[in-house]
Formats: C-alpha cells, structure tokens, sequence
C-alpha cells in the first residue's frame, strides 16, 4: 500500500511537471551552479547556524522560468554526508524534478519550489571493504528562495530547501528500519539566464 500511494505521489509530480513545459516554451532558461552545506536531520550539522561541522554541497539547477511558473532539474552531491574517519567515507546525492513559483518583481524574483526525484546514500568501510552499501530512494524537496538579476542575463541566487526519503534507510540493518534520511540544504549560486 505504501509503494503504491509513493508512485502515485511521483507519476502525479511528473505529470505536474509534463503540463508545465508548453508554457516553458514562453520561458527563459537558466543554468546555475551551486555551492552550499547541508544542515539538520541527518546531516550531523543541529542548525543553519552556529554549525561548526557543516558538510559542503555542490550542485548545478537547469530549469526554465515564465512569468510566475516554473519548472527545475536540480542535481546535488555532499561529500562526508555521514562524517568522516579512518577508512570511513560516504556521500549523498539528490535528483529531484521541481516547480517553481515565483513572480518577476523587477530584477528580484522571489520563489517557492517543491518537487521529487532521487536521494542516493553511499557509506563505504575499509578495509578489506567490511562495508560498501549503496542506498537508493524516492525522495522530496520543498524550499524557497530569491533570484536577484542586476545584468539581463547574469543573478545571483540564495535558498533553503527541506529533503526526505519517502521509504525508510537500513543500511545492511546498521540503521534502524524507522531511520528515514532527511536534512536540510542552504545554498548559493550563480544564475545564467538564455
């Protein structure tokens, strides 16, 4: 029942998405690559603030934007998601397809996203590779943010956004079956606008 109420939560979203292509033909693309740190949940960063072990995040957006709709294809990777040690590494990558809402106020333009994709974990153990276990899971975003273009085709941008797995994380039953992977992930980026 769960798997099934999950695929219809992400063939909804893809539809979503699907239906605002016609109007992204109207829109202006834009690329924009992203630096950042995730914080909270799992991340082993408490806070936005005052985190003194943050884990950087590095990513790239590509979307389109209309008058007010939107859509994105938001791609992340934190390295030492987990933490780091001796023989001990990990990482986390995310994939999520979002709409965008925002209206173009000037050259600020304020926006909500929310979407779906893909959260991947990795945790490796060595030696002798005692543990090497890939997790894959459907997973959302939601967050907000603001676009600031003082040039046609060149902004800056700044956001939040919240990510969570839909299924729970049991990496070779280390985690609890309850341990469903969430965090946080402030973020900077240039923007490109076409």
């Amino acid at each position: 029942m769960r798997i099934h109420t999950r695929l219809t939560a992400f063939r909804t979203a893809l539809v979503v998405l699907t239906l605002l292509l016609p109007a992204a033909v109207r829109a202006q693309g834009f690329v924009s690559p992203l630096l950042g740190f995730d914080f909270g949940g799992d991340s082993g960063c408490p806070q936005i603030a005052g985190c003194e072990n943050k884990k950087l995040n590095v990513g790239i957006g590509l979307g389109t934007m209309g008058r007010v709709f939107g859509a994105e294809l938001d791609g992340s990777y934190a390295r030492n998601f987990f933490g780091t040690g001796p023989g001990y590494s990990s990482s986390v990558l995310t994939v999520m397809g979002n709409v965008l809402v925002g209206p173009q106020l000037g050259p600020v333009r304020p926006y909500g996203t929310v979407g779906v994709g893909l959260i991947k974990s990795h945790v490796e153990l060595t030696p002798a590779a005692l543990l090497d276990a890939t997790s894959d899971r459907f997973g959302w975003n939601i967050g907000g943010g603001v676009m600031i273009f003082p040039t046609e085709h060149v902004g800056v941008r700044g956001d939040i956004r919240h990510f969570h797995a839909f299924q729970d994380l049991n990496i070779l039953g280390l985690l609890p079956g309850e341990a469903t992977l969430d965090f946080g992930r402030a973020g900077t980026a240039l923007v490109f606008r076409f």
